[in-house]
């Protein structure tokens, strides 16, 4: 799954399910990122309310996490799942870790 989620012009969060493209194509537009880090979250971890640092992309490699966005939908993520974070502003989205560890690897977005 790749997903998106932002900041509406209400000042919260929301989700966007992005397509992949078309089945003959086999890469997406290259954009620009300088860095990335892994992140192990334990099982049960609460973040609070928060926006997203910065534009990022969060690649879920292993357990599972479930996130809350302003409007009150929530989304299950799990290994393999993709998150176009771009909430940098507005009330933000609140995440919860599964019943096992969760490894993510963020990547930072220039520009």
């Amino acid at each position: 799954m790749f997903l998106r989620i932002y900041t509406g012009a209400d000042g919260h969060s929301h989700f966007e399910d992005i397509d992949l493209p078309p089945p003959n194509l086999e890469v997406t537009s290259p954009q620009r990122a300088s860095e990335i880090s892994f992140r192990r979250v334990p099982p049960g971890y609460v973040a609070d309310w928060h926006t997203a640092p910065r534009r990022q992309y969060v690649i879920n490699l292993t357990g599972s996490w479930e996130i809350r966005v302003g409007d009150g939908t929530v989304r299950l993520l799990g290994p393999g799942d993709v998150l176009l974070a771009e909430d940098v502003t507005g009330q933000g989205h609140l995440t919860t870790t599964g019943d096992q560890p969760r490894i993510s690897a963020t990547i930072p977005l220039e520009g």
